[in-house]
């Protein structure tokens, strides 16, 4: 059973700083593409970032910059460091592992305060 949890969101004042992690079970973690994604009230999910299976890193135009994703392999678990935070940075943060077919986890709530 495959299963991503993220933790680590929280409400933060605009500039702040939150780290977000997701750890997976269930899959050959280092195998996969992993990707952060975001969906704000009454609007699209969007991609946030993505890393490979060999760290290759891939950001969203919103975010680059400001947000880092990493990857642990031995801890099946990625983050997201997210800095310099804005308001319109309020969503719920969703993880994703893809290797011929995606998985989700549930979500973590951002929010940023003006």
């Amino acid at each position: 059973q495959v299963q991503l949890v993220e933790s680590g969101g929280d409400l933060v004042q605009a500039g702040g700083s939150l780290r977000l992690s997701c750890v997976a079970s269930g899959i050959i973690f280092g195998r996969n593409m992993m990707g952060w994604y975001r969906q704000a009230p009454g609007k699209q999910r969007e991609l946030v970032a993505l890393i490979t299976s060999g760290g290759g890193t891939t950001y969203g135009n919103s975010v680059k910059g400001r947000f880092t994703i990493s990857r642990d392999n031995a801890k099946n678990t990625v983050y997201l460091q997210m800095d310099s935070l804005k308001p319109e940075d309020t969503a719920v943060y969703f993880c994703n592992a893809r290797y011929a077919i995606d998985y989700w986890g549930k979500g973590t709530r951002v929010t940023v305060s003006s």
